[in-house]
């Protein structure tokens, strides 16, 4: 891969990172961190850069973590809520 592919790898992987904070649902920011992460991860390996593919790695499994863990399920009353939300009720 040359040169200016794995610069421009780096670039976009910081762009990702940074765009992440703009969004307002958490869920989707880690979703971006983790897609974020895993570009870094790639052009650490490019680069031959273990610091980045080690704290990226880091990254990715921290918003993994909190992305997925799991939710306490809604009650019953709020699921009911929410159905007739969608169903514009």
């Amino acid at each position: 891969m040359s040169h200016s592919w794995i610069n421009l790898l780096g670039w976009t992987a910081t762009a990702v990172f940074v765009g992440s904070y703009f969004f307002s649902r958490p869920s989707i920011l880690r979703a971006v961190q983790m897609c974020g992460a895993v570009l870094w991860i790639t052009y650490g390996v490019l680069i031959g850069a273990s610091p980045v593919i080690v704290a990226n790695a880091l990254v990715f499994t921290a918003a993994a973590w909190t992305a997925f863990r799991a939710a306490p399920p809604p009650s019953s009353g709020e699921a009911r809520t929410r159905a007739d939300a969608t169903a514009g009720i």
